[in-house]
């Protein structure tokens, strides 16, 4: 499915901008194009080019041409490919040759030039990184984080929904497992019930979420270490069963503990 344009979160990207002087963004963190557009891409190659005034720019692979012209809240989406056989280079140097042409014509760039952490595309295992070669493209340029920082603190009344999907998945998925639960499972074995649920169950949720991925860390009794991995320890009837469970409703995350 796809969302209405949020255009109440966009205006106060849009005012920070003015606050900060900046003529436009150019993100390429997956939680920042899914901000900024609505896309929320495989590989983590995209990019997105957004300005104070004027259509934004999508800058996605060819294979999600169909998920860009179905979830974008822009229709300037321009292709570049994964994988080309006349050019051995990493996709990331395409998708930079396109920011530099989409932001051609502005004069102060925000890129994100202290962002620490950023969230996953929908691969999920193969996290995408950016090299020097992307930041020294624009040399003058400005951190845009305190305007995304600033702007994503803030939640319009479309993230509350569809954070709320995705934390009624997870509890969803905790009803499922204390059905099923038994003394002498493994942990790992309940984790998989969890995360099977919210997958199955979760993708698809109310006709609203595309994708919903599972992330869960489970111990049982003396097991319970925080900031270990779920072992196949047996569940210890009588002994508390800690959930540490995360879900990924189209990029919006809910984050328990059970």
């Amino acid at each position: 499915m796809t969302w209405e344009r949020d255009d109440q979160k966009l205006t106060r990207v849009r005012a920070l901008m003015g606050e900060h002087d900046l003529d436009a963004l150019v993100v390429r963190a997956p939680d920042n194009v899914l901000y900024l557009t609505n896309f929320w891409g495989m590989k983590g190659y995209d990019a997105c080019v957004f300005p104070r005034e004027g259509e934004p720019v999508l800058l996605c692979l060819e294979a999600s041409e169909e998920d860009a012209g179905r979830t974008a809240w822009t229709g300037d989406v321009r292709l570049f490919r994964g994988y080309d056989e006349r050019d051995p280079r990493p996709a990331v140097a395409r998708t930079l040759e396109a920011a530099l042409e989409a932001a051609r014509e502005y004069g102060t760039v925000g890129l994100e030039l202290s962002m620490g952490t950023q969230a996953t595309d929908r691969m999920v295992g193969e996290p995408t990184t950016f090299t020097k070669c992307w930041f020294d493209a624009w040399p003058d340029a400005a951190d845009a984080m305190p305007v995304l920082n600033a702007a994503r603190a803030i939640k319009s009344p479309q993230e509350i929904e569809r954070m709320r999907l995705a934390n009624e998945i997870a509890a969803a998925a905790m009803e499922h497992v204390r059905g099923v639960i038994r003394p002498g499972m493994k942990e790992s074995e309940v984790a998989a019930i969890w995360q099977g649920y919210v997958h199955g169950e979760g993708t698809g949720w109310q006709g609203k979420v595309e994708l919903a991925l599972p992330f869960s860390l489970v111990w049982s009794g003396p097991s319970i270490r925080t900031f270990t991995a779920t072992s196949s320890s047996p569940v210890i009837e009588g002994e508390p069963t800690l959930f540490e469970i995360w879900v990924c409703a189209d990029g919006y995350w809910a984050d328990h503990t059970k």
